[in-house]
């Protein structure tokens, strides 16, 4: 295999394979940048080997887990990176994605040269992100399958949440300690409440706006228990007056989901207005994330994979640029979540 520059790693490839939350990354504090980039690689490269359909998911299973092994040490067989670079990286059709998987190595590495506290950090998130992929796979059928499963509860769901998201909040707190004194004021356990719900709320965003391309692969994170109240069961979602008869559903969960924003902004009021970086790569998923929800409620074939509720690329640009003119103010930024809080609820009344 081809090796790979830590500057190419955390620059082009890390580009090239995290899309919008470049963004995010892009105006963090510069010690902050290293860790949250060589996590955001390996979490992908696990997400992508989860995700890769071809491959059967007892053989994905027996990837991820041999991956994860590499990235806490556990395990010194280059055995295993060098199957998923031969397995999983030839079946990618994206490009980057390719690259990705067979710069394993050079990214483990870059891993292996953060310092003590910032390589057990990741360690630790990926390791929790890969338990909510190794989740997916044990707990919904073979993507081939035609069948269709759901998660039981709304507790359930949480728990879900928490891995694949919500534990993101919890390292994004840790690195801000570590790296940006004083960037957050308050009650640490406050704090870290507050960033685990950030993260809940934004993957909240993807269940919902993901519903309908997820139940075709058999997939419904919409919990069994609420789906009940509205006398539906999973597979009842495929059928083309799904989108109506759960849209009560759809809109509980968009207050559930509202509740756990409200955590994510005051999270974000917790950031000095001076810390301008730090605040952005917290303004603009929570605004990007509310602005999809408010679609979400305007959108009567939410269910429908063919239209989905989406931002177009001139709205996100309209978020960055006023966003970066308001950031410092509290009282602007108050204003503008109120009102696209109140704009949602409108929507949910009808």
């Amino acid at each position: 295999m081809q090796n790979r520059s830590r500057a190419f790693l955390l620059g082009p490839l890390l580009k090239g394979v995290s899309r919008s939350f470049y963004l995010t990354l892009s105006v963090l504090p510069a010690g902050m940048r290293d860790p949250v980039g060589v996590a955001y690689l390996l979490a992908r490269a696990a997400d992508t080997i989860a995700d890769t359909s071809l491959i059967p998911p007892e053989q994905r299973l027996e990837l991820l887990l041999s991956l994860r092994a590499s990235v806490n040490g556990t395990t010194t067989d280059d055995a295993s990176i060098r199957r998923i670079a031969v397995e999983v990286a030839n079946q990618q059709t994206q490009s980057d994605e390719k690259v990705l998987l067979e710069s394993l190595d050079d990214a483990l590495a870059v891993l292996a040269q953060l310092d003590d506290a910032d390589r057990a950090a990741v360690r630790g998130i990926v390791t929790t992100l890969t338990e909510g992929m190794e989740f997916d796979l044990r707990t919904f059928p073979d993507e081939r399958s035609g069948r269709v499963a759901a998660l039981r509860t709304l507790d359930d769901l949480d728990r879900y949440t928490y891995l694949v998201a919500g534990c993101v909040g919890e390292f994004w707190t840790k690195m801000t300690y570590a790296h940006v004194p004083g960037a957050l004021n308050g009650d640490p356990a406050t704090l870290m409440e507050n960033g685990v719900r950030f993260g809940k709320a934004l993957q909240m965003v993807n269940v919902l706006r993901d519903c309908g391309k997820d139940l075709r692969i058999g997939r419904c994170y919409l919990p069994e228990t609420m789906l009940n109240e509205t006398g539906l069961r999973a597979e009842d979602l495929l059928a083309p007056d799904a989108s109506r008869r759960a849209r009560p559903l759809m809109f509980a969960l968009v207050r559930h989901t509202l509740d756990h924003f409200r955590a994510a902004i005051d999270y974000t009021f917790a950031i000095p207005g001076w810390s301008l970086r730090l605040r952005l790569a917290c303004l603009w998923p929570i605004l990007i994330g509310l602005e999809t929800l408010l679609l979400l409620a305007d959108n009567d074939d939410w269910l429908d994979p063919q239209k989905p509720s989406k931002l177009k690329r001139g709205d996100v640009y309209r978020i960055l640029a006023r966003s970066t003119l308001s950031a410092p103010s509290n009282r602007l930024l108050r204003v503008w979540f109120d009102g696209l809080i109140a704009r949602i609820e409108v929507r949910l009344a009808r």
